[in-house]
């Protein structure tokens, strides 16, 4: 069952809302609300991306990054499927 994209939207903006209220409140370098709500924004993200993706067919031009700054394994996950179905669509024209 797939959620509604507008309601996706909607958490994805609450929880940008929620990290903003937590950095300016921080309380060192670590604090774990802080690290909480990064970790909501993801979340949020990546259910946002998937209602879009279901219910239309579309996704956003934002990639999700780690720490060390790569992208994402379940981004890069993705994007080698979709790499490996176009070389099998060139293969087979």
């Amino acid at each position: 069952m797939s959620i509604d994209p507008r309601a996706a939207l909607s958490a994805l903006t609450t929880a940008l809302e929620e990290h903003l209220v937590a950095a300016s409140a921080r309380r060192g370098e670590e604090d774990p609300i802080v690290e909480a709500t990064f970790l909501g924004i993801i979340d949020a993200f990546e259910a946002y991306e998937e209602a879009l993706f279901d219910a239309f067919d579309e996704v956003t031009p934002l990639v999700i990054y780690g720490e060390d700054g790569e992208e994402s394994e379940d981004f890069q996950d993705d994007e080698s499927e979709d790499v490996d179905e176009e070389e099998s669509s060139a293969a087979g024209n």
